[in-house]
């Protein structure tokens, strides 16, 4: 007989393991970036990322806001689910951070950055189409935006509901 829980109240222990957060990280090409206003009020939005060595890169015209945000206060966070990747629903994870502003004339880190970014983004659309998107978001005041994650807290629907016992149909 197996033991089910008896409740959600404690859901701390369903968390991903490493390899399905390296897969979500890899399938997925949307997060919500999270920041702090001037006022102390928290906002987020979605954003497209690609992850390398444990970093999530993003861009941005340096004109928005959350730039101006990140530069003030580098504390961020990051929100990644599985939903509309291969992997289904109710795979989460979230990252409390920092985030590092690059300069908008570093071209070291914004070539290696585009290539990487288009293809991952439009790869499926070919290679015209990615250098197009490329061209298209190097403009003269964007910026790269390096998040560096701390504490993160993580969720695995399955484990979950492996660990419920099966509803009754009534």
């Amino acid at each position: 007989m197996t033991d089910y829980v008896s409740d959600y109240e404690d859901v701390t222990t369903w968390t991903l393991d490493l390899d399905q957060e390296q897969v979500l990280l890899g399938l997925q090409k949307e997060c919500v970036f999270m920041w702090t206003t001037q006022a102390g009020e928290p906002v987020g939005v979605t954003h497209s990322f690609i992850e390398i060595d444990g970093r999530l890169w993003m861009t941005a015209a340096e004109e928005r806001k959350r730039v101006a945000a990140v530069r003030r206060d580098p504390r961020t966070c990051v929100c990644v689910t599985s939903t509309g990747t291969s992997m289904g629903e109710g795979k989460t994870i979230t990252y409390k951070g920092t985030t590092v502003v690059h300069p908008k004339e570093d071209r070291v880190i914004k070539d290696w950055f585009y290539a990487i970014f288009a293809e991952k983004r439009y790869g499926s659309r070919g290679p015209d189409y990615v250098q197009q998107m490329i061209t298209l978001i190097d403009s003269p005041n964007r910026v790269i935006l390096e998040f560096i994650p701390g504490k993160k807290i993580s969720h695995d629907r399955d484990k979950m509901e492996a660990a419920t016992a099966p509803l009754e149909a009534k």
